[in-house]
């Protein structure tokens, strides 16, 4: 009976033992498969780190081209406020001349009024001086016709005859005052026109500083444009990195879980193998008490 009850006391220790062992290989085999899902979450986290460093530099990169970008961005800018102020420069100048055409212009349709009423007053004199010698003729045929009033007669010519040189000397005077007047309304034509040259030539210069504020327009909207691009990039890169970093933080968290359970498993582990230990040595003192 003895025995009999150390077999079944065997038996059911041997089925123990093999209901342990089966638990053994399945720990083994879940730790295993924990390991080998260990191992593929490190290569993940190592090719994480990989791209995490290329999408480092590259964001470096980036940033490097919008600093680049934006100092650009100033440069163009500032030559646009230099471009702009030149361009009022050349509007103030170009009123300033216009300014000077329109008076230039007025006093030339003076000098012309002017020349106009002195070319009345010449004419005013020449008509002046026909009628004085027509009276002279008259008066010498008088003279002819009367030698009784010779004295008289004498008189009024002499008289005449210095009415006529001051006339002369007025005639002349006026002449030579339109002479001048007309020299100085030609310097006045050479000025206008040289002034209508220099109006036509900071028109062109006007012209092209417009065309050149446009085109350096057109460059701030292209590179304002560029740089809106490069920040939507430079934002998706960041979020991106955010992103593997939370993937990474979870990983990390998840290796935590892991290495808790692989130390849960390596005691119970060592658990089994003291209650193995145990059992041998209960079975070699049961073989003993058999022997």
């Amino acid at each position: 009976s003895i025995i009999r009850r150390q077999r079944q006391e065997l038996k059911l220790l041997i089925a123990e033992l093999e209901d342990r062992d089966r638990e053994l290989n399945d720990m083994v085999a879940v730790h295993e498969r924990h390991i080998q899902a260990w191992e593929d979450d490190r290569q993940k986290i190592l090719t994480l780190a990989e791209r995490c460093s290329l999408l480092t530099s590259e964001l470096n990169e980036r940033d490097a081209i919008i600093k680049s970008l934006t100092k650009k961005l100033k440069f163009l800018e500032s030559q646009h406020n230099d471009s702009k102020i030149t361009l009022e420069n050349t509007q103030q100048k170009f009123k300033e001349l216009t300014q000077k055409v329109t008076d230039s212009s007025v006093h030339c349709q003076a000098l012309e009024e002017k020349n106009q009423s002195l070319h009345c007053s010449v004419l005013e004199l020449s008509a002046k001086t026909g009628q004085l010698q027509a009276r002279e003729q008259e008066l010498l045929t008088m003279l002819q016709l009367k030698d009784k009033a010779l004295i008289e007669t004498t008189d009024q010519i002499t008289e005449v005859t210095s009415k006529f040189k001051t006339l002369e000397s007025a005639l002349r005077a006026a002449k030579l005052e339109e002479f001048s007047r007309n020299r100085e309304q030609q310097d006045l034509k050479l000025t206008l026109n040289d002034v209508v040259f220099q109006v036509n030539k900071m028109k062109d210069v006007l012209s092209e500083k417009m065309k050149e504020s446009s085109k350096h327009q057109e460059e701030i909207s292209h590179l304002k444009q560029e740089n809106g691009c490069l920040r939507s990039e430079l934002i998706l890169a960041v979020e991106e990195a955010q992103r593997k970093d939370q993937l990474y933080q979870f990983a990390k968290s998840k290796q935590v879980r892991i290495e808790k359970e692989l130390s849960s498993l390596r005691q119970v582990c060592v658990k089994q193998q003291r209650d193995l230990h145990f059992l041998h040595v209960n079975l070699d003192s049961s073989q003993d008490s058999r022997q």
